[in-house]
């Protein structure tokens, strides 16, 4: 199979853009047996907007940065902003879809979601599993959201953010339990402030004195209490997300070793080579050839 994209550059999909959710800030949409999002088979692209998918049947096949994952009955999806994704099989699915906007988020009822582990997803985790009582909770809140979304009215909009709200909490139960463990500290705190600022910044930042500045903390201290929550240094978390983001361009791009080394900050595609051999064993040539060769 070739999922390789001939394009300069990978789409990005606004909520608008949506061939079955399309809207402005909010939408949902129901299926019963339907082939979804056939527009996108084979398309590496990445969406602008949160996507979470009940599926209570199917076993279509699709990827999220390079892994891949079958559907499974009864488990949600979680698919959040700037994530590469590729659907790879038109299958009949049977479930749920809702899908929302950076900007819903912030609005005034809805401000404290985009704290929730759902949303920020700091494990960038993809599968919830759901017992047979979270599958009963679910799907009554998705049938009361349903509801409300087929029934325009001036309460709408708080109706659908408080049962939006009650999803989504009850989502980020299920993702601490599956993803993290339930202690919490100061330091995992900040670890998960590290994790979400490197996300933002990685691209111009590389060192960790530059993001311990930006939280307000000394370079030891964060260094210290990042090595001790998650057992690794910090600046290796630097570097995961450069070789992500470098991995999922030299993959699912054309982009020169010269243009990827410029757009993740590298002042030279060779350092950006050695850095890359180092943290992966494979000069980024190779690594292209050895994944493209494999999914061919």
């Amino acid at each position: 199979m070739n999922i390789i994209t001939n394009d300069q550059s990978v789409p990005v999909y606004t909520l608008a853009q949506d061939p079955v959710l399309g809207g402005k800030l909010f939408s949902m949409a129901r299926f019963e047996g339907a082939l979804t999002h056939q527009s996108e088979l084979l398309i590496p692209h990445r969406k602008d907007y949160y996507l979470l998918v009940f599926a209570r049947r199917g076993n279509s096949r699709h990827w999220v940065d390079m892994t891949p994952y079958v559907t499974r009955d009864n488990t949600f999806y979680i698919f959040v902003p700037n994530q590469l994704t590729v659907k790879e099989e038109p299958k009949p699915m049977w479930g749920t879809a809702l899908a929302f906007t950076s900007e819903f988020l912030a609005l005034q009822e809805s401000a404290s979601l985009g704290k929730l582990p759902v949303i920020r997803n700091p494990q960038n985790a993809h599968e919830l599993l759901l017992s047979e009582n979270d599958v009963l909770f679910i799907e009554d809140i998705l049938d009361k959201i349903h509801t409300e979304y087929t029934r325009p009215s001036e309460w709408q909009q708080r109706m659908l953010t408080a049962y939006l709200t009650v999803v989504l909490t009850y989502l980020s139960r299920l993702y601490t339990e599956q993803f993290e463990s339930s202690s919490f500290s100061v330091d995992k705190l900040l670890l998960k402030n590290y994790q979400a600022i490197i996300d933002e910044h990685f691209r111009e930042l590389h060192q960790v004195s530059e993001y311990a500045s930006l939280l307000n903390v000394s370079a030891g201290y964060l260094s210290e209490a990042v090595k001790a929550q998650s057992g690794r240094p910090a600046i290796a978390h630097i570097h995961e997300r450069l070789v992500l983001e470098a991995r999922r361009m030299l993959f699912h791009t054309q982009h020169s070793l010269k243009e990827i080394a410029f757009e993740l900050g590298f002042s030279d595609a060779s350092y950006f080579s050695r850095f890359f051999k180092r943290e992966t064993d494979l000069t980024p040539a190779e690594y292209r050839a050895t994944t493209r060769e494999m999914y061919q």
